[in-house]
């Protein structure tokens, strides 16, 4: 292609701000940038710009914020653009009458190896499910979400002490570099976008479904490594939790996000032992985890041994699974 690619972006989190940055920087042109409304915030409730919105402003490129994506108000103002190419990452679902509008398409950056892991939390599953790799995938948008045809792929491994918060910070640089070798692709005329059935053979595939609060209670009953892969795969957010039962007969609930497995404490599901001093063991299954990260309700997250400095652990009893 001849003429500059005219290019609309559209993301709210920091995840989006990276690929928006890498754009900027590589002087493609981005004409517009569509980003999440300004929302309360903090003990103040001041309004609280989204990141997109910080970074786009920062640059000098215009902002649009709209409640509603088929508001003829927006759809009027998106067409103005006149965007050649839309790029969506850590955004909404959008209308049709938004993804069909621009010539060359719109494409979405998803954080998994398409069509494993379609949904909102592709990366704290991947993490949960214990699995070695995944990685990014850019793909046209069409009607079921997740589900259009893969344009690039590029694998990330996952470390042993890899959390959902680790992996996130290293599939936010990669999908940056995806995203740019895919728009050069897209301004070389150079893509062929292959279905998402070729890219996989097998019958069952991993879903990525929206995770509540209250699929994030741990299963102490469950094996160690499966309980660790769990801690691992919601840290730091939305973060697993489980009930303490205090010797006074009061529960409170606490937040585990970085824990170890040990075969060195002989302990039944949910029994807790420590030396109150530097650590923490709550028995599983098999083995038993050693805590070394935590938030009490009502309390800072911390470290155990800082923790115990404050709290007497031989208070609990037992914990509820």
């Amino acid at each position: 292609m001849n003429k500059k690619l005219r290019i609309v972006f559209m993301g709210t989190p920091d995840f989006a701000v990276e690929s928006l940055k890498a754009l900027v920087e590589n002087n493609y042109q981005v004409v517009g940038v569509i980003t999440a409304p300004d929302r309360p915030a903090g003990r103040g409730q001041k309004l609280k710009q989204s990141p997109v919105k910080e970074y786009a402003l920062s640059v000098g490129l215009p902002v649009l914020q709209p409640e509603k994506l088929k508001k003829p108000e927006f759809i009027e103002e998106l067409k103005a653009l006149e965007a050649d190419l839309q790029i969506i990452v850590a955004f909404r679902m959008l209308p049709e009458m938004v993804w069909n509008m621009p010539p060359l398409g719109s494409l979405n950056l998803h954080g998994s190896l398409l069509p494993h892991y379609r949904g909102a939390a592709p990366i704290n599953w991947a993490v949960i499910n214990g699995d070695k790799k995944t990685g990014v995938t850019t793909f046209f948008l069409q009607h079921e979400i997740d589900t259009g045809n893969i344009i690039m792929q590029e694998a990330l491994p996952i470390e042993d002490n890899d959390t959902a918060g680790s992996v996130h910070d290293k599939m936010m640089e990669l999908g940056a570099e995806v995203i740019l070798k895919t728009v050069k692709r897209i301004e070389e005329g150079n893509i062929k976008a292959i279905p998402q059935d070729e890219y996989s053979d097998e019958t069952v595939l991993k879903p990525a479904p929206k995770i509540f609060k209250a699929d994030c209670k741990i299963n102490w009953q469950q094996e160690a490594q499966v309980i660790h892969n769990f801690i691992r795969g919601l840290s730091p957010y939305p973060s697993a939790w489980t009930e303490l039962e205090l010797a006074n007969g009061k529960t409170i609930s606490a937040k585990i996000y970085k824990s170890e497995i040990s075969a060195d404490h002989k302990l039944k599901p949910g029994e807790v032992k420590s030396d109150n001093k530097t650590y923490i063991a709550i028995g599983t299954k098999d083995h038993a985890l050693l805590i070394h990260e935590l938030q009490l309700a009502g309390k800072k997250k911390m470290r155990t041994e800082d923790l115990l400095r404050g709290f007497d652990a031989s208070q609990i009893t037992k914990i509820n699974s």
